[in-house]
C-alpha cells in the first residue's frame, strides 16, 4: 500500500523540462573581440598592397558572426579605413603612423574581410577592398586655401620628381637611385607655385659615380640585398625656382620586395601613368590556404550573412513586447562602431 502511494505521489510531481540555453548576445562593433578581429584584418590587408600607403583602421562598420562549430566562427567585417603618411614599404610599425589630416586631402579605404575564428585564433580568409579621395568640395569648405591633390601624371609633377631625383643622384655618394612610383602630389598655387610630390626609390647596383658612365647597366638591387626609400621634394616656381629633395632609405627588409623594375628619371619620366590622384588600395584577395575557390564567395557569404542577421533583428523586435519605464533610453545600436579619427 505505502509503495502504491509514494507512486501516485511521484506521478504527479511536475516535470520540469530543461530550457535551452540562450544564444550569445550579437557582437558590438565596438566590443574587444571585435577590434582583435578587425585589427587583424588591417594587417593583412597591408601585407597585401604593394602601392601608395599604409592604411589605419578608421571605423568598424558592421560584423556578423555565423558559427561552424564548436570554438569556431566565420566572421564578416564591413570596415572604414583612412591612409597614413607611411609608404607601403616602409619598415615603420602601423601604430607609429600617422593617419593623414583631413586638410591634407584625406583618403578613405572601404574594405569587406571575410576571417575564421578557430579555438580564439583569427586568420583571415579574403577580403575585397577599394579606396578613394576625399572630394575637393568637402576640402575646400573646410581649408579654402589648402592645395588639392594633383593627378600622378600632371607634367608638373613628373617635372618635379625627376628634377628631385636627378639632383639627389648628382649629389649622393651612395647607390644611384631609381623611381618605383610616385605616391602623392599636391599643386599650389596661391600665394606662390608651389609643387609637392612623395615618391618611392629603390637603390641600384651602381653607385652615383658609375652611373654617369652608363646609367642602363644600372638595375635595382635583387631581392636579397634591396634597399628601398622614400623622397619628399618641393619646387617653388618663380623667376628663381627653388628644389629641396629628402629621401631616406629604409636599409634592406627581409621579405619586402617590389614587382617592377623601377623607372630611371635622368632622362625625364613621360605621362605613362593613369591619372588618378592616389593609389586605389584595390585589393580583392583569397588567402592562398582557405578553402574558397573564389573571391566572389566573400560576397555571397556575406550578403547571406547580412540576410540573416536582418531577420533575426526583425524577429527580436516582433516579439518584443516589454513595455518601457518611463524615461527609458535605448542603449545605441551596436553597429557602426566609433570614429577612431574623422568622418569623409
Amino acid at each position: 500500500m505505502k509503495a502504491l502511494v509514494a507512486l501516485i505521489l511521484l506521478v504527479q510531481l511536475p516535470i520540469h523540462k530543461a530550457v535551452p540555453a540562450a544564444p550569445p548576445a550579437p557582437l558590438g562593433c565596438d566590443d574587444p573581440e571585435s577590434e582583435a578581429a578587425a585589427g587583424v584584418a588591417v594587417n593583412y590587408i597591408n601585407g597585401q598592397s604593394h602601392h601608395g600607403y599604409k592604411f589605419a583602421l578608421n571605423r568598424i562598420e558592421d560584423i556578423r558572426v555565423v558559427p561552424q562549430g564548436p570554438n569556431n566562427d566565420i566572421i564578416f567585417l564591413e570596415l572604414d579605413l583612412l591612409e597614413t603618411t607611411c609608404p607601403i614599404l616602409s619598415p615603420t610599425p602601423l601604430a607609429n603612423c600617422t593617419v593623414r589630416s583631413f586638410a591634407e586631402h584625406a583618403v578613405e579605404g572601404d574594405c569587406d574581410v571575410k576571417l575564421q575564428k578557430v579555438d580564439g585564433t583569427f586568420s583571415v580568409l579574403a577580403s575585397k577592398c577599394h579606396s578613394h579621395a576625399d572630394s575637393s568640395e568637402d576640402v575646400l569648405k573646410v581649408c579654402p586655401d589648402c592645395p588639392l591633390l594633383a593627378s600622378l601624371n600632371n607634367t608638373e609633377v613628373l617635372e618635379t620628381v625627376s628634377a628631385a631625383l636627378n639632383d639627389y643622384n648628382s649629389k649622393t655618394t651612395d647607390s644611384y637611385l631609381r623611381l618605383l612610383e610616385i605616391g602623392r602630389a599636391k599643386i599650389q598655387y596661391n600665394p606662390g607655385h608651389v609643387v609637392v610630390t612623395e615618391f618611392a626609390v629603390g637603390a641600384t647596383n651602381c653607385s652615383a659615380e658609375e652611373a654617369k658612365a652608363n646609367v642602363g647597366d644600372c638595375q635595382l638591387l635583387p631581392e636579397d640585398q634591396s634597399n628601398f626609400g622614400f623622397c619628399t621634394a618641393v619646387m617653388a616656381k618663380g623667376p628663381s625656382q627653388d628644389l629641396q629633395v629628402d629621401c631616406q632609405m629604409y636599409g634592406h627588409q627581409p621579405g619586402v620586395t617590389y614587382a617592377h623594375p623601377g623607372q630611371d628619371t635622368s632622362a625625364g619620366l613621360a605621362p605613362s601613368a593613369v591619372g588618378v590622384t592616389n593609389h586605389n588600395l584595390g585589393l580583392f584577395h583569397n588567402n592562398p590556404v582557405a578553402s574558397e575557390s573564389s573571391s566572389s564567395e566573400i560576397l555571397r557569404s556575406a550578403l547571406a550573412a547580412k540576410s540573416v542577421a536582418k531577420r533575426a533583428v526583425a524577429e527580436a523586435a516582433q516579439h518584443d513586447k516589454v513595455p518601457r519605464p518611463v524615461g527609458f533610453v535605448p542603449l545605441p545600436p551596436p553597429c557602426p562602431g566609433k570614429i577612431r579619427h574623422f568622418d569623409i
